[in-house]
């Protein structure tokens, strides 16, 4: 039965879940004045962003499985925790070194997004899941927008350092209010955890992300990403098999093969790839000086409130989709943000030589954003049993950052693979790049087309665990019991 206090207790999600989106985004603008601060090399000071996005990748779905075994609270209460320390490390970090160090303590928040869904599954009634879960994702979708905006002014004011010691104001009286207000969830999933599975997703996850985030360092032939990606595809493969075969797996298969599941991922991998590079490419289009033919020559504050219709119509159009999905249904929701999400970028291909324009496109992606994320979200977590809450939307969250991280790559091999003599890109890059991420969207749309569709007004029951097909040799062993 749904417990007291729901309103505390999504305030609470929504501060460390908002909290750690935020950190995805917030030191992005301001790496320049890292790299000069701790006296490193442009290079190394891009692993501030890419020890976090690999750690983030790690830790998602393996701890959103940990909180459906152990207990959501517990475990969320734990990964407040590392967090908090993870941005006292950086306030503190004398040194590069010791900066991506607690960049990857950092990344264990991932695993607040899948713990926080699950919570609110659990702890409130049936008739406030939608709505809490696309307010969440809210929240989320903002909190990357946040970081962008306010990352200047913080730095112009203060100091980088303030980026983090912001954070852990915030994130230390979130723990202590969890630790006395959310309740701890009753519903948990049979078994342990797979360390086998987790390992290997491990790999395959660094194996595939490390050389896509590196590839324009390294280069896109050489050994190190070539090899990589071959061990990718081997430790994949591996992760498959072992999951398969094991009675208890880290990410049940049988729940990824769902057709709401596998159809939502797959609006997220490319949806993912298309906003993700867009947060990437559109603040350097923006700073570039107009004498190279475009841009605005733009401040990082300055570029940051161009994004801002963005951030607001993102968090608009999330709360707005929890009151429109009983009336048109999620599916509706996520085609139609998708949707969005590809005309802005189309708009922004053809149309980007005034500042109103770039604001127009951002304020129009940012209704796509709110809409897609929220109704990925209710999608999942409807279509999954609740013991496999945290895995299911914990892989959604990861796949998501797959798709991002190859869009980032994509697009900048688009934008720098031909430079004008003064270094900048050319014009024609940035173009043929946001054309490129406004087809990765209308593909997400087109695949959005295939999520099973539920009739306004009702949520798309959830499966249980005897709705799920059992693998063939399980179901030979035990006799039928349904009709």
């Amino acid at each position: 039965m749904p417990r007291k206090s729901t309103r505390l207790t999504f305030a609470v999600l929504a501060t460390g879940a908002g909290v750690f989106a935020m950190l995805q985004s917030l030191i992005a603008p301001a790496l320049p004045t890292v790299q000069h601060a701790l006296h490193t090399s442009q290079s190394t000071a891009t692993w501030v962003m890419t020890a976090y996005l690999l750690s983030a990748s790690v830790f998602t779905p393996i701890l959103g499985r940990v909180g459906d075994l152990i207990g959501k609270k517990r475990t969320l209460v734990a990964v407040l925790f590392v967090v908090l320390l993870g941005c006292l490390l950086a306030a503190l970090a004398p040194t590069i070194g010791v900066l991506i160090v607690a960049r990857v303590v950092q990344g264990v928040g991932g695993a607040l997004f899948p713990l926080s869904f699950g919570i609110i599954r659990d702890e409130f009634a049936a008739s406030q899941v939608s709505g809490s879960i696309s307010n969440l994702s809210a929240v989320i979708a903002a909190g990357g927008g946040v970081g962008i905006v306010a990352a200047g002014p913080i730095v112009s004011a203060l100091d980088y350092r303030w980026l983090f010691w912001i954070p852990v104001a915030v994130v230390a009286a979130t723990v202590l209010i969890a630790l006395r207000y959310v309740p701890e969830s009753p519903n948990r999933a049979e078994g342990s955890v797979s360390w086998l599975g987790a390992g290997l997703l491990s790999a395959w996850l660094v194996a595939l992300l490390l050389p896509l985030s590196q590839a324009g360092t390294w280069g896109w032939g050489s050994v190190k990403v070539v090899g990589l990606f071959a061990a990718a595809v081997v430790l994949f493969t591996a992760w498959l098999l072992t999951e398969a075969r094991s009675r208890t797996p880290l990410i049940d298969l049988r729940v990824m093969r769902l057709p709401a599941v596998w159809t939502t991922n797959t609006v997220a991998l490319l949806f993912g790839a298309g906003m993700y590079a867009l947060w990437s490419f559109l603040p350097g289009f923006v700073q570039t000086p107009s004498s190279a033919g475009y841009g605005f020559g733009a401040g990082v504050t300055a570029s940051g409130l161009l994004m801002l219709p963005m951030l607001v119509t993102m968090f608009c159009s999330g709360i707005l989709s929890g009151r429109l999905e009983p009336v048109v249904g999620a599916k509706t929701l996520l085609t139609a943000g998708a949707a969005l999400g590809a005309v802005a970028l189309g708009m922004l291909a053809l149309w980007h030589d005034q500042q109103w324009q770039v604001a127009l496109v951002s304020g129009v992606f940012g209704l796509g954003i709110g809409l897609a994320f929220a109704s990925m979200a209710n999608l999942v977590v409807g279509s999954v049993p609740a013991s496999q809450t945290g895995a299911a939307t914990g892989m959604n969250a990861n796949i998501r950052t797959i798709g991002g991280s190859i869009g980032a790559a994509v697009t900048s091999v688009l934008v720098t693979g031909h430079l004008q003599p003064s270094g900048l890109p050319y014009a024609s890059g940035y173009t043929h790049g946001f054309t490129l991420l406004a087809v990765l969207c209308l593909g997400a749309a087109l695949a959005a087309l295939l999520v099973p569709a539920a009739r306004p007004g009702r949520r798309t029951p959830a499966a249980s665990s005897t709705d799920i097909p059992a693998p063939a040799e399980a179901q030979a062993a035990v006799p039928a019991t349904r009709g």
